[in-house]
């Protein structure tokens, strides 16, 4: 009994509606974090202009960390069109 209560579940919990806002939520995620990380490459290069190379090195940072997580979400959502079709 416990195995088809779970099918009728995941049946359930694969509602196309909940997928496209789960899609959405991921799609906005990956923007937020590519547009912090735009920002950031901004600021180095302001920096960089200064002649401040430490703030510069602290932005690339912020930068690359926030492609990584960007990277992160867009492989997500790449993973669940993948399994979705």
């Amino acid at each position: 009994m416990k195995n088809a209560e779970k099918k009728i579940k995941k049946k359930i919990s694969s509602n196309p509606i909940d997928k496209n806002i789960k899609g959405i939520k991921n799609h906005r995620k990956t923007a937020g974090y590519l547009q912090v990380a735009a920002k950031s490459h901004l600021e180095a290069a302001m920096h960089h202009q200064e002649g401040n190379h430490e703030k510069a090195a602290q932005s690339t940072i912020v930068a690359h960390a926030n492609f990584n997580l960007a990277d992160k979400a867009q492989r997500k959502d790449m993973n669940q069109h993948a399994i979705d079709g």
